[in-house]
């Protein structure tokens, strides 16, 4: 493939590196926020509706080769996927947080620092959400930026090069290219909001089975659970040299334990309840998403949500892309294609997925007790000797990370 595009350096960022970049992480709360944003009543869906064809229409951002889609999200074959893209960007009101990254020579650059791919299958309704480090070394389609130059396809660079190459657009490519699953909606949002949108949501719960201590985020945190939001939670988003080896595959462990409390936060009814609540993180969230077009419709989103809003704890799962070290690169992952081949064809064949991984001293998290199910209501239509459909587990193979939204993960701190 042609390398005759001119890149912009980027600083490796999975390795024990002494100045980290910052990780883009709204996308772990608005990721979620967005499948239920619009299912608490019928004033937060006409507000939203208002405020999203004026705002976010006018950013969607067109997707090539996107087949036309149905409707009704019901008539997707095989269930649908998002792709949620964080993108590192010095923003003024916010770059004060972040130090040398923004103060640097690197800081005027846009690296599309968190890729999160979520699958909601067909019935019955699971959701598996799997994290793509950013160090990440694959091929990178012929993309055309913002301003109409087209970058030369690569045989090889960083995941986290593909937004400066094309935007949202390109980055759909290339994780489509890597999966081999078609992406039927996507959205990048920046780092900023992540203050806001916590503080809107009234904070997440976190637990850390070990002190933090880390220099280069600010963060010091003692062992315990804590309600952590604002400043504090993208500190915690944000640390790798606090939490297991240092490394990226440990900083993404640790943002899945926020993100299945705040999974279990937000099916639980303590945001969907309140009105006010719903309306600031709606609010806070359309003025940070740049979606695909076929995203920049309320509709399409209250369908998103109605069918994700009661998918039991067990099967909302977390998972790190599986990925080999780079010989040439101590710095950078690889793919690990026969482990990734196992994992995307038991997502394919909406299998529930058994994470068999053990984590050890270089993981971000480490497993506790499950977190108790919600109790749900019987259905007075449904008799109770009505038998369970029978479920296939599918145990996947034990180099791939992570967990379920049942399971309690604490962070694994550096300070032991």
């Amino acid at each position: 493939m042609s390398e005759n595009t001119r890149r912009r350096r980027t600083i490796a960022r999975h390795g024990q590196l002494r100045t980290p970049g910052p990780a883009s992480q709204l996308l772990k709360l608005v990721g979620i926020a967005l499948a239920v944003v619009l299912v608490s009543g019928a004033s937060v869906a006409a507000y939203v509706f208002y405020d999203f064809s004026s705002t976010v229409t006018a950013n969607a951002v067109e997707i090539d080769g996107q087949k036309d889609l149905p409707p009704d999200i019901g008539a997707y074959e095989g269930g649908f996927n998002l792709l949620l893209t964080g993108v590192d960007t010095c923003e003024e009101a916010y770059k004060q947080y972040f130090g040398a990254r923004c103060t640097g020579k690197d800081a005027g650059g846009t690296l599309n620092d968190v890729n999160l791919l979520v699958h909601v299958s067909e019935e019955p309704r699971r959701i598996t959400a799997v994290s793509f480090p950013r160090d990440l070394m694959i091929p990178i389609p012929e993309c055309e930026d913002a301003e109409g130059n087209v970058h030369s396809a690569m045989s090889k660079q960083p995941l986290n090069s593909a937004y400066t190459d094309g935007g949202l657009n390109c980055v759909v490519k290339t994780i489509s290219a890597l999966t081999g699953q078609e992406i039927q909606f996507a959205a990048s949002v920046t780092f900023g909001g992540v203050i806001e949108i916590t503080n809107a949501i009234g904070g997440v719960d976190v637990c850390l089975a070990n002190p933090i201590k880390d220099k280069h985020t600010g963060l010091d945190m003692a062992a315990g659970t804590h309600t952590i939001s604002g400043l504090q939670a993208l500190q915690f988003l944000r640390t790798r040299h606090g939490v297991g080896d240092g490394s990226d595959l440990g900083r993404i462990g640790n943002q899945q334990q926020y993100m299945s409390s705040l999974a279990r936060t937000l099916i639980s009814g303590e945001t969907l309840g309140s009105v006010p609540t719903m309306l600031k993180l709606a609010n806070t969230g359309i003025k940070n998403l740049e979606p695909s077009e076929s995203l920049a419709d309320p509709m399409k989103i209250v369908q998103i949500a109605l069918a994700v809003k009661d998918v039991a704890f067990e099967d909302i799962v977390f998972l790190q892309y599986p990925t080999l070290g780079d010989s040439s690169d101590p710095n950078k992952v690889v793919p690990d294609r026969q482990a990734a081949t196992a994992m995307w064809d038991a997502i394919n064949a909406n299998a529930q997925l058994q994470v068999t991984h053990q984590n050890t001293d270089n993981d971000g998290v480490v497993v506790t007790d499950p977190v108790p199910e919600t109790p749900v209501e019987a259905t007075p239509t449904a008799p109770a000797e009505t038998p369970a459909p029978e479920q296939t587990v599918v145990a996947l193979p034990d180099t791939i990370r992570g967990n379920s939204a049942a399971q309690q993960t604490c962070s694994n701190g550096n300070v032991r």
